[in-house]
C-alpha cells in the first residue's frame, strides 16, 4: 500500500476506522518475528507522524492532560505557530490514528487514542 493511500484510509479517524487500523497491525513487534509489509507501512506512518518535534509535543500535551482531552485553543497558545499550522499538525496526528477529536461549537477538543499508543509501545517492546 503506497504511503499516500494510507492517509486516505486513515483520514477522518473515527473510532471504527481507528479500530480497523489497530486490527491491521495488532501483534506486530520488532523482536518476536518479522513485521509483514502491510503492517510495516501502517506502523511507519504512525511513527512518521511522531517524527516532527511539534507533533510529538502536541501528542504529549494531549495525552498528558488530566481531563483526558484538551481544547485546540489551549494547544495553540503553547506554540509560536499560526492556527492553520497547528491544525495541519493535528490533522497528521489524527490521520495516523494517534488522536481523535470532537467539535463543540467553535472549538475542537482532542484526546489520545490509547489503543494506538499501546500498539506503538508493543512494537518497540524488546522483551522476547
Amino acid at each position: 500500500m503506497p504511503s499516500g493511500s494510507m492517509s486516505m484510509e486513515i483520514a477522518g479517524s473515527r473510532p471504527s476506522l481507528v479500530l480497523s487500523i489497530i486490527a491491521q497491525v495488532a501483534g506486530a513487534t520488532l523482536v518476536r518475528g518479522q513485521i509483514e509489509a502491510g503492517r510495516a507501512t501502517v506502523i511507519a506512518g504512525m511513527f512518521k507522524a511522531l517524527g516532527d518535534p511539534v507533533r510529538l509535543r502536541l501528542l504529549s500535551m494531549i495525552a498528558s492532560t488530566p481531563e483526558g482531552e484538551i481544547c485546540v485553543c489551549d494547544l495553540s497558545a503553547e506554540f509560536d505557530l499560526t492556527g492553520p499550522t497547528i491544525s495541519h499538525h493535528l490533522r497528521i496526528l489524527r490521520e495516523a490514528g494517534l488522536v481523535d477529536c470532537d467539535r463543540r461549537g467553535t472549538w475542537v477538543y482532542y484526546r489520545p487514542v490509547p489503543d494506538t499508543l499501546t500498539l506503538l509501545a508493543d512494537v518497540l517492546d524488546v522483551k522476547p
